[in-house]
This record gives C-alpha cells, structure tokens and sequence, in this order.
C-alpha cells in the first residue's frame, strides 16, 4: 500500500536514515520505535509528506489517503467543540458540491451519444455510490461516540475550544482524525494528552476499527495492546519484527547476541590467520600457503555488531530525611472554582514510605489535589503536610518552564548551591549530558532531554515526598524504565499521577481514584484497580442487560396493580451468552480462590516471623520484613475483599 524506497536522510552531515526500504500493508499497526533522537518523528512527517527526504522516496496509489497526528500543533479556537470535530466529514460537502456541478453540466449537454457524455454518467454513478457510502453510517453518533470515548461530555460538546487546555484540543485533532478513517494513521505520542481510560477507549478504536496505523509511543502497555509488527530504527537502519514490542526487545536480544558470537568466532579466525602469515611470510616453503591465506583473509566479509547504546542514566535519588509517620492528611477537602465543583470532602491519609497513585480522567483534579498539597491554592477543609515533611515536586509543564535561551550547564549552575556546585559536571555526565551536550542551548533539545534536565534540578535537594505529575512523558523506554527503578529503590513517600499503566504496574501500592466530585482509595496496584473497574462495569452492564432487552422487545401493555400477579416473560438466553456468563463468574471465583491462596501464604509466613520473636531474634530488618508482610497482608484482604464482593453481584 505505501512503499518507502531507498530512504536517506542527512541533517548538518549527520545520517539519520540510510538507504532504508520496507512497505506499509493494509492493516498493518505498526510500533516505530528508538531511542530519542533516532529519527521517528521525521519518518512520520517524510510518509505524511510534511518533509522531504535527502535521497530516496515514498511511494503510494493517487487514492490512499493518510492522516498525521504531531506531538505539537497550531489549533484553530474560533469554533466550538462539535464545529470543529464536523470538519472531518468536510470532504462529503465538497462531493455534494462536485455533483451539483456535474448535474449542472449534465443539463446542458444534447450529445448524449457522445463517449465524453457517457463519461460524465459515469463519474456522477460513482460520485454518488461514495456519497451514500459516506453517508450510510451516521455521522452524529460517530462523532458523540468518538467525543464521549476520548473523555469529553456532552455537556462539552457546544463549548468554545478555546475554554479547554491545550492537551483537550489535542484531543479534538485526534477525534477529527480518527472519524476521517484514513488509509494510513500516523500518531506520534498519541497517549501523551490522555488518561487511563481513553487510552483504553483508544486502544480499542485502532484495534477494531482502524485501517493501517504507524504509530511513535513509549507506552509500552499501549503499543503492545495496539501493534502487530515493530520497526526499530538504529544508527541510520531499520530492523523491521513481526511482533509486539514485549516480543521484538526478546528478539532483539537474541539478535544481538547471535551477531556477537559470529563476530567473536570470525575475530579468532582472522586472528589465526594473520598469525600463521606473520609466522611464516618469510619461510619460502610456506610462500603458497601464506599467499592463499592472504587471498582468503581478503575475501573475508566483515561482520558487524550493531551498535548497542552503551551510555546508561544513572539516577538514584539522595537519601530521605525521616519525616513524620503521616506525611498527608486530607480531612474533608474540597475544592471549587465558582460553581463548578472540582471535588469534595475528600478524606485520606498517606503514611510514610507509600507509593500511591492519583489516577482519573483530565480535569477531574489530580492536579489541582496535588497544588492543594503544595499549597499554591486556596481549599476547603484541613490538610495536614507531616512533621519535617520535605516535598520535591515535578509538575506536568515542567519542562516547557525552562528557559530556552541558557545552556544545559547554566541551567544547572543557576539551581545548585553549595558543594554540589563543584560536581555539576558529573552530574550532567551521569544523566547523558557529558562532553560538549552540556553546552547546547535548551531550546535544542527534545522532549525527552528537557523531561531529564528537568529532573536534575529536582534532585539536588533531598527530600522525602516526592510528588510526580505526569514524568514520564517523552521520556523513551529505557529511561522510564531507570525512573521506575529508582523510584521503587527511593526509601521516602511518593504520589505519582500518571496514565502510564506498565510505569505504575509493580511501583504503586494504592491508588487514589479523582471522578465524579470525589476521590476514591482503592488498595493495590493499578491492574488490580483496572480489573476492579472493569468487572465492576460488567457487573452493572450484566444487571441491566435483561430489563433493556425486555424494554426493547415486549409488547406495550396494559399497567398491572400491585396486588395483582402478572407473570412476566423469561427472557431466553441463548447457548454462547450462558457460557460466556459461565467464564466470567469461573474467573472471578478463580480471583476469590488466588487472593484466599495468597493471604494464606503471607498469614503463614508472619506467624513463623512472630516464632523467631518469641524465641529472642530482635534484627532491625526481621521488623522491617514484619511491617511489610503486615502491609501485604492489609491490601491482599482488601483485594479479596473487591474478588468476593464482585463474585457474590454475579452469581445474584
């Protein structure tokens, strides 16, 4: 369907592509992936025809259509919300518009014999055969459907776009976008403005409905659910896997370690070589041997290992200082902007050394519950920040508060105070900005370099709260994966908000969900929370499936008084929704039977702890491993709790 053919491209004599050929087919989803900075944002804009190659081309039928969503855009605010989105159904006005001239033209023709007459019938037939394809699906409820799934309200729908954040206009460029079903979807960072649940939404869409798709994300969750196939780019190549990305890293593996054994083999075999010609160059009874061995050594085609990206981020956040048991205690805390309710009486408690999580859809006031913490605004109600509490906060916009016109060094050196400022240098070295990086201006860097210099500038104080609002955006893979680890090795509290379902998966305990003018603490990790929702909507959908079916079908009848008995019609259920109601509840008492095996477990291994207690053993790390059991305990309980509760709601 589109051919990219002998691609190259060169920027200041540096090589991004070289000489790359591969072919975009029909349903293809497509994960591009590198590092920062391996050239993935300007592979999409060469296929979407924003920028030309240096050599090369991109080959595709005149009738293929292709639709590009950047990480950044020029938005147009003069429309509402619903204006705006109708624009990708522009293209069927322009075909009305085209018909009535053709019908115009058609009336004042009277050589109806003509070749050139039957040619206008028949573009008119096939211009009309379009139209009604165009039109056979209804564009409101696709438009309402597209809207309400990337998390806008109705009540949204007739506002100005100029009312909403820069992250929802984004959102409506990707709904126009998506309701235009292009032949070619090219996203890039398409999660970066959304939250879990329009990921989800999203996820779904492309899955299902959506024609080929190449898309840039490091939302590993993401692209494994969506793609089928992963194109790597590296130093100028491309390395294209059929696979998901889980599937293509172990490949890559293999990879890479097949070609370094087959040059380890072929280094040993030059080696002999070129001793035995050393040994014997001069002996005339070897001059044969050692012409044929020179010959061979000739012929030799070199093997070479890709270039494996040695430079590591090394960061680990300092020590924390002790804080008080309870870092944040939210009493009854609200918060509004006029009559508009952000959330209300929201009562939690975070207690030293947790790692929760705030997750909700945008606009339903993680953020806004996070500057209350900071005190950058006023509330309502009590709360309380803990004894000796030291917050570090990253906020969401927090690279884009950089100044542009400074180097990376002096972005640094402004910050740093005391001793630290003698180790500036090794700093930046240890975050990937060694040698000369450390003397580019901040407005060169991309996205992910202004997210790590950013974090730099958190990490010169120690502190014991920290609090991240959306880090890992444009940070690639490898780096998110750094982050998560030293987060989980940080020996403080943290509040992490993020949509990043793998970020959050093994790093949060609790998570605190924002929707609806409430908060809601839900104890586990975030696929545990997920799994909540998810059943707890199947439950919902299970309890109102039969009265909407009955509503549907049955006859309108006659009221019946209370005190008489009017047997209603059973509803019939059929053999495949008996047995995927079968494997539903199978599943949810599989979850009961998993948490009651877990919390068994752990029971057993405090009462063997508390044994060694009573026995005299008094190791600091025996009642540090007796407070995490207990902790594991707590939120196995909780999560069986969920399981049994969602067990009994669907065999009632």
């Amino acid at each position: 369907m589109v051919s990219i053919q002998n691609l190259s491209v060169e920027f200041s004599a540096k090589v991004l592509f070289d000489n790359i050929n591969y072919v975009i087919n029909k349903r293809d989803k497509i994960a591009l992936v590198g590092k920062n900075g391996a050239g993935k944002s300007t592979m999409l804009k060469i296929i979407a025809g924003l920028q030309l190659p240096t050599g090369g081309c991109v080959a595709m039928p005149q009738d293929i259509t292709v639709g590009y969503l950047p990480q950044q855009m020029e938005i147009n605010d003069s429309l509402t919300v619903i204006q705006e989105v109708r624009k990708a159904f522009a293209h069927i006005d322009e075909m009305h518009g085209q018909l009535a001239g053709l019908n115009a033209e058609l009336a004042e023709r009277t050589d109806y014999e003509s070749d050139s007459y039957q040619e206008l019938i028949d573009r008119m037939t096939s211009l009309t055969e379009r139209i009604a394809m165009e039109e056979s699906e209804n564009q409101e409820a696709e438009i309402e459907k597209t809207l309400t799934g990337l998390g806008f309200l109705r009540s949204d729908f007739n506002r100005h776009t100029s009312e909403f954040s820069g992250g929802w206009r984004m959102r409506i460029e990707l709904a126009k976008l998506l309701l235009t079903r292009p032949d070619v979807l090219l996203l890039d960072e398409p999660t970066n403005h959304l939250d879990i649940e329009s990921i989800q939404w999203l996820e779904q869409f492309l899955t299902t409905k959506a024609n080929a798709v190449v898309l840039v994300s490091h939302d590993r969750a993401f692209i494994d659910n969506v793609t089928n196939r992963t194109i790597e780019i590296s130093l100028g190549k491309i390395y294209d896997y059929s696979v998901n990305y889980s599937k293509f890293v172990e490949l890559r593996r293999e990879r890479i370690e097949q070609q370094m054994r087959a040059y380890q083999n072929q280094q040993k075999q030059i080696a002999d070589t070129e001793e035995f010609i050393e040994r014997f160059r001069y002996k005339a009874t070897k001059s044969v041997q050692v012409q044929s061995r020179i010959k061979q050594l000739a012929k030799i085609e070199r093997i070479e290992v890709d270039e494996v990206d040695t430079s590591r981020l090394n960061l680990k956040f300092p020590p924390a200082p002790r804080s008080g048991d309870y870092p944040v205690i939210a009493e009854e805390v609200g918060k509004s902007y006029g009559d508009h309710i952000v959330f209300s009486g929201a009562d939690f408690t975070i207690k030293r050394g947790e790692k929760v999580a705030f997750v909700g859809k945008n606009g339903e006031g993680k953020s806004t519950m996070v500057k209350c913490i900071m005190g950058e605004i006023p509330f309502d109600g009590n709360l309380k920040i803990g004894h000796n509490v030291k917050i570090g906060y990253f906020a969401q916009n927090q690279a884009q508060l950089l100044d542009g016109e400074i180097t990376v060094f002096d972005t640094i050196d402004r910050v740093a105070v005391g001793d630290i400022r003698t180790k500036i240098r090794d700093i930046l070295g240890a975050f990937m900005f060694g040698g000369e990086a450390s003397d580019k201006k901040v407005k060169v860097l991309s996205g992910g370099e202004k997210t790590r210099l950013a974090m730099i500038r958190l990490l010169l104080e120690p502190v014991n709260l920290l609090i991240l609002d959306e880090p890992t955006n444009h940070l690639d893979m490898k780096t998110k994966d750094i982050l998560k680890q030293a987060i989980k090795d940080f020996d403080g509290t943290v509040i992490l908000v993020s949509h990043d379902r793998e970020f959050l998966d093994g790093l949060v305990e609790k998570v605190y969900e924002f929707g609806g003018g409430k908060i809601r603490e839900c104890l586990g990790g975030i696929y545990e929370f997920l799994e909540k929702k998810k059943l707890a909507n199947l439950t919902e959908l299970e309890r109102n499936k039969p009265a909407a079916s009955n509503a549907k079908n049955e006859p309108k009848q006659t009221p019946v008084s209370k005190t008489e008995s009017a047997p209603g019609p059973q509803r019939k259920i059929s053999y495949a929704d008996q047995k995927e109601r079968e494997r539903i509840v199978k599943r949810a008492r599989k979850k009961v039977e998993d948490a009651e095996t877990a919390i068994t477990a752990i029971e057993q291994e405090i009462a063997e702890l508390e044994q060694r207690f009573a026995a005299g053993e008094a190791a600091p790390e025996l009642y540090t491993q007796h407070a995490s059991l207990n902790k594991q305990l707590e939120n196995a309980m909780s999560v069986w709790e969920l399981a049994s509760e969602e067990l009994a709601a669907l065999e009632s």
